[in-house]
């Protein structure tokens, strides 16, 4: 028996990723990958020991801006910002890390296509090669269809992230994106909220959301990774033992290592595949796509709140690096 729970979770074939900009937390547990967002990088920000990467960033932007404008040197000084934390992430962990594209271009395929090509030059610039980078992407249709050009066309890897519903999974898995991110802890807290229940982890909607999306993906040889986020409490983690990635925080990383409590595999791929279920398509289906989101309300109204709430911080973001101009 592994000596605590988190390595006992590892022990079921997951690789752990994890959620925070401190990188002392991403050293401690030994992940495989970290992923970012803007709150993250905002709530880094504020920490005294990071300020050397914001003059990096901004002393970047001073140099490559085309004007005197504090708007454009900060957008510019953001992607480097991103990219610097990026890269103090890639000296601790061995695999990947997720940067995120700012979440105001979710509905505008063109521009995020584009602006994930331009953080993988900045990157590269920065002597790391494209194959340790996955761009985050909000799952939208046009986040999904821009993912599909980037992984298709320029092999750029992306992570299809704020995932509530298995339409979007589905669609996901059809444009081979590398993987996604559905939202456990937030699909949880919408249904607390709509239905005044309590769950336990067998009946919790969020890991039965990804339960299900993992054997659909597993039963038809897709091979988009599914990677479990945004978790409330260990419990939840515990009942995606065997799932393919999931990311955690380091509060409940710190749980998991202080316990020694059992945590039996309960994702099996090789089962997966005498599941009943039916296969459905949206391929070339904007509308069949957006219809069956539209349907599923929790989906609808998660995606829109998440995407309002990383835009904010990353507006925040750019005001306060406006002010360093």
């Amino acid at each position: 028996m592994s000596s605590n729970s988190l390595e006992q979770l590892k022990s079921t074939g997951t690789t752990i990723v994890t959620d925070t900009g401190e990188f002392e937390q991403i050293a401690k547990y030994k992940p495989q990958d970290a992923t970012t967002n803007p709150s993250l990088i905002l709530a880094a920000t504020k920490n005294p020991d990071y300020a050397s990467l914001i003059d990096v960033a901004v002393d970047y932007a001073k140099k490559q801006g085309s004007s005197k404008d504090p708007s454009e040197l900060a957008n510019i000084a953001l992607d480097r910002l991103l990219i610097e934390f990026g890269k103090e992430i890639l000296k601790i962990v061995p695999g990947r890390v997720s940067t995120e594209v700012d979440a105001r271009l979710s509905f505008n395929k063109q521009a995020t296509i584009d602006k994930a090509i331009s953080l993988i030059k900045l990157y590269e610039s920065q002597g790391i090669k494209k194959e340790r980078i996955l761009i985050k992407i909000a799952s939208t249709w046009e986040g999904i269809q821009a993912a599909k050009e980037l992984e298709e066309k320029h092999d750029i890897h992306c992570n299809l992230t704020l995932l509530f519903s298995f339409a979007q999974a589905v669609a996901c898995a059809e444009a081979k994106v590398t993987l996604i991110s559905p939202f456990v802890g937030r699909i949880l807290d919408w249904y607390k909220n709509a239905t005044g229940e309590s769950y336990t982890a067998e009946t919790d909607p969020g890991v039965k959301s990804v339960k299900e999306i993992f054997n659909y993906y597993k039963k038809y040889d897709y091979k988009t990774i599914v990677m479990g986020a945004s978790f409330r409490n260990t419990g939840e983690i515990k009942a995606l033992a065997g799932c393919d990635f999931l990311t955690v925080s380091p509060k409940l990383l710190e749980e998991l290592y202080n316990s020694t409590e059992e945590v039996p595999k309960q994702l099996d791929a090789s089962k997966a595949k005498s599941e009943s279920i039916d296969k459905v398509s949206f391929i070339n289906d904007e509308a069949k796509f957006r219809l069956a989101l539209n349907e599923d309300a929790m989906a609808t109204e998660k995606l829109a709140q998440g995407i309002r709430s990383f835009g904010k911080d990353a507006a925040t973001l750019l005001e306060q690096l406006e002010k360093k101009f």
